[in-house]
């Protein structure tokens, strides 16, 4: 029994700080090409605090608390615990949460949504976790996304405070066992350093304890089922295994809501009195000159009546069906049956499709400036529909006008094929929800403007 008690302690308890850096001085301006940089790891890096937030705390009253990220943020998990413990901590304020969450998604869609699911509600506090889902993204791609995201924010309430968090799993922890961030967390750093914007990992603890043999990452053979959705949430039910082991996840990624999401509050909880002890006066956050001054600041969300659209179009209704399951996220949702097509023309460099990859799904043309490419809208988790993000043109000439055309093909997919074999049977047991070869885009992301 011992090991089990030496565990659990370890688990509920208060921990030991891990290394807390000091404010880092601002680098210059570091060339794409230096990337990816190089960045080790550490628990909090303070920086220049939370000063807006921790002031209107201490003081009372109502406050939002934004949480912008991918599944591991919307499973009731570090989300819903960090809510709590700031309202147990500071009980002459009200905190309420803007849940912002979007499984199997990154800071590229983080960046474009922001406006909708976010900034609109006007929070005081935005937590930004997309470490994870940023893990095969290019660095340049994620300074002009997270720079984004903290440019958008400051603009629309330059009282806001932000933190970005970050957390792990089995693929990333050689690398972070090394003493080392993987490649996606030290890009954000750059853009933390240059903002002043304070860090947490939220897993280096659950990485030692890892290291130490006092922690397994993941049930045996469990693999990774789905990216979205509520079967996500599982609790370990055992806080310390039979072992001794503090069991984090089921499949490597998403943490047991009761432990290894209890291991990433007790982070955020360590990481506060530095935090606090780094924030100075409280005042309107400033711009200074963008790192990339190519980022998505200036990107803005359409709604698909503004452009041209031809053959079988049917507007879902909100009040049923995927209409309805994602109607907090796309204020219109289509199904595009094929031989549908859309047009539009715009100004500017680079254009995106909010949609959704499902079983249903199939191949769309994109025809850009007379060049066709082909995009597929079903993957190898699609026994379910989720919310996603179509790149349909980039990197082009932004004082010309470019001609976008996306038509829906009704070729044939080997679906069975394109499925991860764990998901199969689902095709063979439902082989009519995967017959069809429909596309569900939802809203249009231009840096640029539309041209009419």
């Amino acid at each position: 029994m011992k090991p089990i008690v030496i565990a659990l302690t370890l688990l509920l308890a208060p921990l030991v700080p891990l290394a807390t850096a000091e404010p880092a001085p601002k680098p210059a301006a570091v060339k794409p090409s230096l990337f990816p940089p190089e960045r080790t790891a550490v628990e909090c890096t303070p920086r220049a605090g939370l000063p807006n937030f921790f002031a209107k705390a201490a003081k009372g009253g109502e406050f939002k608390v934004a949480y912008l990220g991918g599944s591991i943020t919307a499973q009731p998990g570090w989300r819903v615990k960090s809510l709590a413990w700031l309202n147990a901590r500071y009980p002459q304020s009200k905190f309420s949460e803007i849940n912002a969450a979007i499984g199997g998604t990154g800071s590229d869609l983080g960046v474009l949504r922001i406006e909708h699911d976010v900034l609109n509600a006007k929070p005081d506090l935005l937590f930004v976790e997309f470490a994870v889902n940023d893990g095969g993204a290019a660095p340049e791609e994620i300074v002009k996304s997270m720079e984004g995201i903290v440019r958008k924010t400051w603009k629309a309430l330059p009282a806001c405070d932000i933190c970005f968090v970050y957390t792990f799993t089995t693929a990333s922890l050689p690398e972070l066992k090394t003493g080392k961030f993987n490649r996606s967390a030290a890009t954000m750093e750059v853009v933390a350093d240059d903002y002043d914007i304070p860090t947490i990992h939220m897993g280096l603890e659950a990485v030692r304890l890892e290291s130490e043999g006092k922690l397994l990452m993941k049930a045996p053979e469990a693999k990774v089922e789905n990216v979205a959705g509520d079967v996500l949430n599982v609790e370990a039910k055992l806080v310390v295994n039979p072992d001794g082991k503090i069991p984090f996840s089921k499949d490597g990624v998403h943490p047991y809501t009761d432990t290894g999401h209890q291991l990433y509050l007790n982070a955020i909880v360590r990481s506060i009195p530095a935090i606090l002890k780094a924030s100075a006066e409280a005042k309107p956050h400033g711009l200074p000159a963008p790192r990339d001054p190519a980022n998505y600041e200036n990107t803005q969300m359409l709604d698909l009546d503004q452009v041209q659209k031809k053959g079988p179009w049917t507007r879902l209704p909100a009040d049923t069906g995927l209409g309805k399951t994602f109607a907090a996220r796309i204020n219109s949702l289509w199904k595009a049956e094929p031989g549908a097509e859309l047009a539009f023309k715009f100004k500017g460099t680079a254009a995106r499709i909010y949609d959704l990859l499902g079983p249903d799904c199939g191949y769309i043309e994109v025809t850009v400036d007379g060049k066709a490419t082909r995009l597929r809208r079903i993957d190898g988790y699609c026994t379910y529909a989720r919310l996603a993000l179509a790149g349909i043109a980039g990197g082009l000439d932004g004082s010309r006008v470019h001609a976008i055309t996306i038509k829906v093909l009704g070729e044939a997919l080997a679906k069975e094929q394109i499925l991860f074999e764990h998901n199969r049977d689902d095709l063979a047991k439902n082989p009519k929800k995967y017959s069809a070869t429909n596309w569900y885009p939802g809203a249009l992301f231009l840096q640029g403007e539309l041209v009419k």
